[in-house]
Order: C-alpha cells, then sequence, then structure tokens
C-alpha cells in the first residue's frame, strides 16, 4: 500500500519528489482522480482548490479526472477509480467526507483499490486514513443527516492519526497544549503536520517529509 499524506499537498519541491518516487511510471503517463467530496459543503471562498487543479496540471498528469462519489451511481464512480493510478482526497469537511466515505461503502472497497493504486490526501483526506478524526467536533453538525454518524474513527489504514495545518495562523486552536489534550481523550499518536510536510508510506516505511515543521506526540511523550 502506498500513501501521501499531506496537510496541503504538493506544496513543496520536497513532497513532488517524494511522489515521483512512489510512482512506477512517469508522471505523463498517470492518471489522477481528483474527489472534491470533503469540499463540497464548505462556504466561501475555493479559489485554493482551483490552485490545486492548477499544480496538477502544471505537474504534467497524462489525465485529470474530477471524481465525486457522492454524486454518481456507484458503478460509474468505481469505474473511474478503477480507471485511475491516483487517487487524490481534497481537504474540506472531515466528518462530511467520513460519513460519505461510510454511507457508499467506499471503506470497503479502498482496501482493494488500494493495493495496485496511490492513495494521496490533503487535509481532511489525510485525516480520514488514520484512527481518529482529529478536528473539531462540532464541525459534524452542519447537517441533520452527520449526527448519524457516530464516533471520531477514521479508517485505520495507519496505526496514528494526523493533525494537518500544525501552526498555522487560522488553525492556532491545535497548538502543542490541545494536540496533547487530544491524544489523552483519543488515546492515539498524533502526527501534527504543518503546510510543507507530509507522510509517505510505502508497504512497511513510514518517512516525514518536510520542508517546514512537525512534532510526533505519543502517550509518552506528553507525561
Amino acid at each position: 500500500m502506498k500513501l501521501l499524506l499531506t496537510s496541503e499537498g504538493f506544496s513543496n519541491k520536497s513532497i513532488k519528489k517524494a511522489f515521483q518516487k512512489l510512482l512506477e511510471k512517469p508522471i505523463t503517463k498517470v492518471k489522477l482522480a481528483f474527489i472534491p467530496t470533503a469540499a463540497n459543503v464548505t462556504t466561501g471562498d475555493k479559489s485554493w482548490l482551483v490552485n490545486e487543479l492548477i499544480r496538477f496540471k502544471e505537474m504534467g498528469f497524462a489525465q485529470i479526472d474530477i471524481v465525486d462519489f457522492t454524486a454518481i451511481p456507484r458503478d460509474i464512480w468505481l469505474k473511474q477509480f478503477k480507471q485511475s493510478d491516483v487517487l487524490y482526497f481534497i481537504g474540506g469537511n472531515t466528518y462530511h467526507l467520513m460519513y460519505s466515505i461510510k454511507k457508499t461503502g467506499l471503506d470497503k472497497i479502498l482496501p482493494s483499490l488500494l493495493k495496485k493504486r496511490i492513495y494521496i490526501g490533503s487535509s481532511a483526506g489525510s485525516i480520514v486514513m488514520g484512527e481518529k478524526l482529529t478536528t473539531k467536533t462540532f464541525a459534524k453538525y452542519y447537517s441533520k443527516e452527520i449526527p448519524r454518524f457516530k464516533g471520531d474513527n477514521g479508517m485505520r489504514f495507519i496505526n496514528f492519526s494526523i493533525r494537518p495545518h500544525f501552526m498555522r495562523k487560522d488553525c492556532l486552536e491545535y497548538d502543542n497544549k490541545n494536540l496533547k489534550n487530544m491524544v489523552k481523550k483519543f488515546k492515539t499518536t498524533i502526527y501534527a503536520l504543518d503546510d510543507n510536510t507530509a507522510i509517505v508510506v510505502d508497504g512497511d516505511k513510514l518517512e516525514v517529509v518536510s520542508e517546514g515543521k512537525w512534532e510526533k506526540f505519543t502517550s509518552k511523550s506528553i507525561n
């Protein structure tokens, strides 16, 4: 299984280089599925989403497909996923993404898909792969449907949790103190990543790639 779990996508050369190491063919022959589902319920400016698409185009992918798996029948989005080499889940509302993944049954399909494909997460797309959903709990209550989603468990493809946007000015609630409290509450190890950091998982190997700041919070380190 190959994962590239980021805070802000391909934000620097080191992360792009780490991605290219995961590939088994030139990027000009790689087909990417861009999954915007987490951003569907966020309001306001989405120029950041447009910028991500522009960045992919500049990188030279052979194909960029936009796949919202909540908007089309399963047989269509599953075909689109299977035709792609890379599944890129962008950021947005973490609980909406996790709810949608469970509702559509994608959580049961992903293990098979990822035997031959690379998963890339940005922000919420990274969080859902971990043990716990390390985000504001009130964010799940924007819709009457969401309270049906119970708990704060991620899909647990990895045996730790991820907290993106570490040390960013508009995310100061995720400071060292609150992250230590989150470790105690969830009983999980948390990798806090700033927007220039990513975690690469290649089989049993794990590597932190960073041009910025990151920190690993464990139950031992906070005692």
